[in-house]
């Protein structure tokens, strides 16, 4: 035992009854999966400070809840405050597993690790994939957030496959969930899956859950819902006996207080495994991370005021203090596992950003904004602080759509010239009204749209059209961007900007992802009145939050110049190409 004492952290030298001296008991509680410790006050009191979420009211107990990492912190109050154990063999695998765990987590922080898929696996996963899958295999909960375009998707599949616990639950937004079935159709091969494959004569192999009223489930090994229909399956999902479950763009999470959330929260503490997969967990203020890992694994940030009062500043402060260094620590707790594209893929090509300045209608901008105008003369007037911050948001709002109308004609002019000389282009838009009128005006290019106005079947036919190339350019909404892999973009134009930076980098990344074999131009078109000045002053804090805690690089200054070169030489052959296309037209028209 001295042998392996001596390589284990102090916390985990073993503790247990020896000791003459007990200040109390320690049981284990079946039915709410937690440890009960009835003590003297000084250990009660102590408990309730060390571990989160515990019930402080009850005087003389305090329970809380088992996995790997209270485990071990149990054990060093022991190691202080020597409990009888009512129920040894448990406390022995508890303890056992805490070891384990201690030094997984080390040789994870420390060490590339590369595990390799079952045959159940169809697919190849590249070298980095493979690191991916020994980290998922490894933590069993934890937070996917490599870049997007690395393929999540494949890394979640092959833990399914690797650890063979099914039934898993797939929760995803409502446009993801057919691409999941045909990821899950092409990776997986369920009649591989070994003696947990669940699939008989009669049942289904992959199930996709409909309406929010419940319905006896079919046999099944991987059910698929989305985020919108969990508050109906709120009671049903976490009695059903799922052994993993998949958080899939799991930054839908970031907002506590809802029916989603709520429901979230229940099926993820009746799984054994939870993996979140996101490429932008937070978007815009760091401690947006709580909420998310809150439901991977519950209180493992603890509570949330103690978290934001020691890593935020001060209570209710969502704003972390030091991002680096608290995405430090969750890679070290074996939280979160992020790499980025330069990280791991040396070969594909750059992202370069531009931020460009066009025209835009003073007329229309001066009658549309004219009703903010008034409202912004009377908010003197306004006296409860609730009502001048919502006359103050619709003033932004107002504001805000005056300018993407304003500059819309300006927008799809710009693109127009991107698709005649033969780029294909993602337009990004905020309002549909700003939206519609970029449909019309490039209707001539038979746009695809995904807007949040579309139903599944026609998001779908607006991706395998531009990926078939049946049309050149597809218009999308910010906030409708997630999850969508249209790699064979070489052009990325906002023509409305978002307050979030992670918003931007999701739209970015539908287009630099595996599969890209050219550089990809990002666009950013402003104008010099409206809200765009105040959105791009906004981004400067949001950025080095979501920068500091993913461990991420900011743009640097050559960065930038780089940019500007990239973009004056695309610009150049784009003009190229146009004179070559007058040139043909005018001689054939001689």
């Amino acid at each position: 035992m001295n042998a392996i004492a001596n390589e284990l952290p102090g916390y985990l030298m073993p503790a247990g009854n020896e000791s003459r001296k007990t200040y109390g008991t320690l049981r284990y509680d079946n039915i709410k999966n937690s440890w009960e410790i009835e003590a003297e006050p000084c250990v009660v009191e102590f408990a309730k400070r060390l571990f989160p979420g515990t019930d402080k009211r009850e005087r003389g107990k305090v329970s809380f809840h088992y996995n790997k990492r209270l485990n071990g912190d149990l054990n060093w109050l022991m190691l202080r405050y020597p409990l009888e154990i009512m129920d040894m063999e448990k406390w022995d695998e508890a303890y056992h597993g805490a070891t384990d765990w201690a030094s997984v987590k080390e040789t994870l922080y420390r060490d590339t690790q590369k595990a390799v898929p079952p045959a159940a696996f169809k697919g190849e996963l590249k070298e980095f994939q493979k690191e991916g899958l020994s980290y998922l295999v490894n933590s069993r909960r934890c937070l996917l957030a490599d870049e997007m375009g690395l393929g999540k998707t494949p890394q979640g599949l092959a833990f399914l496959a690797s650890t063979n616990n099914f039934p898993a639950l797939v929760i995803c937004p409502p446009h993801l969930m057919l691409n999941w079935k045909r990821e899950t159709e092409k990776f997986l091969s369920l009649e591989k899956l070994g003696e947990q494959n669940l699939f008989e004569p009669g049942g289904v192999d992959i199930h996709i859950m409909k309406g929010l009223t419940p319905y006896d489930l079919p046999l099944a090994n991987i059910y698929i819902i989305h985020y919108l229909l969990l508050r109906g399956w709120k009671n049903y999902l976490p009695d059903f006996g799922f052994k993993a479950i998949i958080f899939d763009e799991i930054q839908d999470l970031r907002h506590t207080g809802t029916e989603k959330y709520s429901a979230s929260s229940l099926v993820a503490g009746s799984a054994e495994n939870v993996i979140g997969l996101s490429g932008t967990p937070i978007y815009n203020h760091g401690g947006e991370i709580w909420n998310v890992l809150n439901i991977i694994e519950y209180h493992c940030l603890g509570d949330y005021d103690s978290f934001t009062r020691e890593w935020c500043y001060g209570y209710g402060s969502d704003i972390v203090t030091n991002p680096d260094l608290l995405g430090d620590y969750l890679k070290r707790e074996g939280l979160l596992l992020r790499r980025t594209k330069d990280q791991v893929l040396k070969e594909l090509p750059e992202k370069r950003r531009v931020v460009q300045t066009i025209d835009f209608d003073k007329g229309v901008f001066s009658n549309l904004i004219q009703e903010a105008v008034n409202k912004a003369k009377g908010l003197d007037s306004i006296e409860k602080a609730f009502e001048r911050g919502r006359a103050e948001l619709e003033i932004i709002n107002d504001t805000r759509k005056a300018t993407g109308i304003a500059k819309a004609k300006y927008v799809t002019a710009f693109v127009r010239m991107l698709l005649e000389a033969g780029e294909k282009v993602l337009l990004f838009a905020y309002h549909h009204a700003v939206v519609d009128i970029y449909k019309d005006e490039l209707s001539d290019f038979h746009p695809g749209l995904i807007t949040g106005r579309e139903n599944m079947a026609e998001k779908d036919q607006a991706v395998t059209d531009f990926m078939e190339d049946k049309t050149d350019l597809v218009i999308i909404s910010l906030r409708s961007a997630s999850g969508l892999n249209l790699y064979k973009a070489n052009c990325v134009v906002f023509g409305e900007l978002d307050w979030s930076p992670a918003i931007h980098s999701q739209a970015e990344d539908r287009a630099h992802r595996i599969g890209l074999m050219d550089s990809v131009l990002c666009y950013s078109l402003v104008c010099e009145e409206g809200t765009d000045e105040a959105i791009q002053n906004s981004l400067g804090l949001k950025v080095s939050q979501f920068v500091g805690l993913m461990g991420d690089k900011n743009e640097t200054q050559e960065d930038r110049m780089m940019a500007q070169v990239q973009a004056k030489k695309h610009m150049q052959a784009v003009i190229e190409k146009l004179k070559a296309k007058g040139a043909r037209k005018l001689t054939e028209a001689s």
